[in-house]
């Protein structure tokens, strides 16, 4: 072939540093909004983001010419630096968790991550995230999962 077609769905999560509840309610549309921003200046197709304030959600279309470790980077990095307007001391955790989407599954996964205060109303990010971890399949051993 002569081009290269590709549409890879990545929802990613992950935490602000040990877990803080430091992204105000006010803040988190216009973080939400700015991690957009992010990823369409580098190519990469965001249709939900969200989360509450102590971690995010994003779904987005992963670029071929883009590895998914250097997107997150993008990610994490320049919202980091911008939520330093807000939270002097703000830092995003470390890790990540990153879960391929098929597009048959885009319209569950979009409202689930709008709805996370809803959905947080009956389960703790800790166990949301575990249970993303076994849905797809993910060896983990549960006493480094949060350290």
């Amino acid at each position: 072939m002569s081009h290269t077609y590709t549409r890879n769905y990545i929802h990613l999560v992950f935490s602000t540093k040990l877990r803080a509840r430091t992204i105000a309610k006010d803040v988190q549309p216009k973080l939400w909004a700015y991690m957009a921003g992010i990823c369409h200046h580098h190519q990469m197709v965001a249709t939900a983001i969200g989360g509450l304030d102590d971690h995010t959600h994003l779904l987005f279309h992963l670029p071929p010419t883009l590895l998914l470790s250097k997107a997150v980077y993008l990610i994490k990095a320049n919202s980091s630096r911008w939520m330093k307007n807000y939270v002097e001391d703000f830092d995003w955790q470390e890790g990540y968790g990153a879960f391929s989407v098929s597009a048959s599954n885009l319209g569950p996964v979009e409202k689930y991550i709008r709805n996370q205060g809803t959905y947080h109303k009956k389960i703790t990010f800790e166990r949301e995230f575990l249970a993303l971890l076994k849905k797809h399949n993910i060896e983990f051993d549960p006493r480094y999962v949060f350290s």
